[in-house]
């Protein structure tokens, strides 16, 4: 497929059940976030994501580490401390930004870490947005990247994405998002910031993103998040998860190869790590 507008003409987006449904069923489907950030695409397999995007199928994506036995199972596999790992999920969690954590030299890799590993390095995205936390919950393993197709923009609304992917990608809209946000909002939607974390706690830009758009110097934007996280480690202790609500049930989950066990729970709990 071309992936052009004419062969979206009579399509819509899905609701919630249907992601989750279609998530279930080893779809790709493209889910929205909060400003400033745009749209991801996801999927049970990675390479259910990267042919979404029209890219070889083997090439490494992020996982998205939003739950706690996801993050807890991976503990042993990041060349991190205790610090750092507080530093880690702070980032993932609060800032939703996309991480790259080392990981331990030598180690056998579960199989369904290893498509977010490349050159020693794993990639990572943790947000938690309200709205999608009963698809979340009920799919606690997904790979994901920024929602767009080779060589063009991540979408910033439910249209761009609508427009962009094929029909067999469906499209998630939120209702609690309301009416679609005006041009002038949705052109000020990017893309994640990349951080690289390294073992001994060092900071790293690696890629410029929503994030940091407002900051000029990124040593500067780098001397403000370090003493943010040195904040969120003081305040959680080492090795500890950022603030959250009650824990997210492991019944869901039992092991995180079994997958989702059951339908979306329509829950707007906060629910975290």
């Amino acid at each position: 497929m071309t992936g052009s507008p004419a062969e979206h003409v009579d399509r819509g987006p899905v609701s919630l059940a249907q992601a989750c449904q279609a998530l279930r069923d080893g779809e790709a489907v493209v889910l929205p976030n909060p400003a400033p950030l745009t749209h991801v695409v996801t999927a049970r397999r990675a390479r259910t994501v990267n042919e979404a995007k029209g890219r070889p199928g083997d090439q490494s994506v992020a996982l998205w580490a939003h739950h706690p036995d996801t993050v807890r199972a991976l503990d042993d596999v990041w060349a991190l401390g205790p610090d750092e790992r507080t530093t880690a999920r702070w980032l993932l969690v609060q800032e939703r930004f996309t991480v790259l954590v080392p990981v331990q030299d030598g180690i056998a890799l579960p199989d369904w870490a290893t498509p977010a590993v490349k050159d020693g390095w794993m990639l990572l995205f943790g947000a938690r947005w309200q709205p999608l936390r009963p698809l979340l919950d009920d799919l606690p393993l997904l790979y994901v990247s920024s929602a767009n197709r080779t060589g063009r923009p991540p979408a910033a609304t439910t249209a761009d994405a609508l427009a962009m992917f094929p029909a067999t990608v469906a499209v998630l809209a939120v209702p609690e998002a309301g009416n679609p946000p005006p041009a002038a909002e949705a052109t000020k939607r990017q893309a994640t910031t990349t951080i690289r974390l390294h073992s001994d706690g060092r900071l790293e830009l690696h890629r410029h993103g929503a994030q940091d758009r407002h900051h000029s110097d990124p040593d500067e934007y780098l001397r403000h998040l370090r003493a943010w996280c040195a904040q969120a480690v003081r305040q959680h202790g080492a090795g500890d998860a950022p603030p959250a609500a009650s824990p997210v049930s492991a019944v869901h989950t039992g092991s995180l190869l079994g997958g989702a066990s059951g339908g979306c729970v329509q829950s707007t709990a906060d629910l975290g790590y």
